[in-house]
């Protein structure tokens, strides 16, 4: 294929993801927002392999293929409740790629460059190497957070501003090295020993992150797979890796801006971590408290009685895979004439839009689904709230307790309606690890046991 054709191919992929993104950007265009996604992946990929040489081609082939056949087997195999750690995970595998093409840039470049041309390039590996081997990192402990195989806890080191301060110096201290010298072997050296420091840099950074703002880091990490992306687009002089990158990259710092400004934080504040590590005042206060506990056939009868019900989902409810459990109760209830819909904070789930994926999984109308800012003025005339599997964003604690740790944080005011209903295991504290004083307040009732087991009850109950 000449480079033409290749260029228009890149445009129209280009184009393809911009609209994909316009898609994504609400529920009713999803669908259509991923297939305009997967199509402008296979014109990119079609063209990229038409362009190789004969002598590259089977080495190419061989990649797709065995990349698209472990893709097809990761997603067959992945549940819903795994996806968080699994963005994650491929997070880092873009962070990876950018510091493998960096190396192969700088020690067997595409064209040899002089002057300030040789100098932009260097600067591009440096930039490169650099984001792309703190994303590899950091994606890889944000999965570990996630899939529970490292303590969710923020790891707040003595001094750790002051680490990360340290690290930062010398990554820039190697990279004037790298830039000064004409060396290709010491140039190499100053490269590794600034990718080690920056990858140890990306998994502290990810360490000292708490639990509570891990949808922020999932975002976040999307925006520096993004830019690592443009990084090496920019090596390679590839136009749409650059335009690609740059729409990852912009649109995944906004979701985290959007995200942060959610939960009452600070960018700057979740990166710097420490979020989630204490239990706040009321927590001490609750724990001398008795929650009071419910049954299937009392929850059922006020269920009957209530002319408004909110239902408000959390992680708990993807982990039980009740969604479709609650999809029928819904439309049992709007039978009966109640008005039922749903409440959704914009960090519930471990990862953004969780919850509204589940549900649209289960066929729920996207209608009766709304987000915080828009249902929260109708607790005080809400009859019944189901709260399944959610804890931290519905946590009284960010609204009443100054000392809490998530003091501030815009929550679901729950607490507010006649009677909340809260279905979990047991009275254990969120991924935040804060406890949670709405258990013990007086119109609240706890529901002990699997979500998907008591919503199929609850299910059954109303039928009968």
């Amino acid at each position: 294929m000449s480079s033409g054709l290749v260029s228009v191919a890149y445009v129209v992929a280009s184009v393809l993801f911009i609209l994909s993104l316009g898609g994504l950007s609400h529920q009713e265009s999803s669908r259509r927002g991923n297939l305009y996604g997967v199509a402008g992946i296979l014109i990119a990929l079609v063209a990229t392999v038409a362009s190789v040489s004969d002598s590259g081609l089977v080495v190419i082939v061989i990649a797709v293929l065995a990349g698209a056949s472990i893709g097809i087997v990761i997603a067959n195999k992945v549940e819903m409740t795994q996806m968080p750690q699994l963005v994650a995970l491929l997070h880092s595998f873009v962070g990876l790629a950018a510091v493998l093409v960096g190396f192969s840039g700088y020690i067997e470049p595409l064209k040899q460059t002089t002057g300030a041309e040789q100098t932009i390039k260097l600067v591009e590996v440096l930039l490169g190497v650099f984001i792309g081997a703190v994303t590899f990192t950091g994606s890889l402990i944000a999965c570990g957070k996630l899939n529970g195989r490292i303590d969710s806890k923020a790891l707040t080191l003595p001094g750790r501003h002051l680490i990360n301060l340290a690290a930062l110096l010398a990554t820039v201290l190697l990279g004037a090295w790298f830039l000064g010298t004409d060396s290709m072997s010491v140039g190499v050296i100053a490269l590794v020993l600034m990718t080690l420091i920056a990858a140890a840099l990306g998994g502290h950074l990810i360490m000292a992150i708490g639990g509570a703002d891990m949808p922020v880091v999932v975002s976040m990490l999307n925006s520096y797979s993004g830019w690592a992306a443009a990084s090496i687009g920019f090596m390679l002089g590839n136009d749409l890796l650059i335009v690609t990158g740059a729409l990852v990259g912009s649109s995944g710092a906004i979701l985290s801006y959007i995200m942060c400004k959610a939960m009452n934080r600070s960018f700057v504040s979740v990166i710097l971590g420490g979020f989630g590590q204490t239990s706040s005042s009321s927590a001490a206060a609750g724990s001398d408290q008795t929650a009071l506990e419910t049954n299937i056939d009392e929850v059922c009868e006020e269920l009957r009685n209530a002319d408004s019900v909110i239902i408000v989902p959390g992680y708990g409810m993807a982990v039980a895979q009740a969604q479709n459990g609650v999809s029928e109760m819904t439309k049992l209830l709007k039978a009966r004439g109640t008005t039922v819909r749903f409440g959704i904070h914009p960090v519930a789930g471990r990862l953004p839009g969780h919850m509204n994926v589940l549900l649209a999984e289960a066929n729920v109308s996207y209608d009766i689904v709304l987000e915080m800012d828009e249902i929260n003025g109708d607790f005080p005339q809400t009859d019944v709230v189901l709260v399944i599997g959610a804890n931290d964003t519905v946590n009284p604690a960010a609204a009443e307790d100054p000392g809490s740790p998530i003091a501030g944080m815009p929550v679901l005011e729950v607490w507010k309606a006649r009677q909340v209903v809260i279905l979990k295991r047991g009275m254990a504290t969120g991924y935040a690890g804060v406890e949670n004083p709405l258990f013990f307040k007086d119109n609240s009732r706890m529901l002990f046991g699997d979500a998907k087991d008591s919503i199929d009850k609850l299910v059954g109950a109303l039928r009968g």
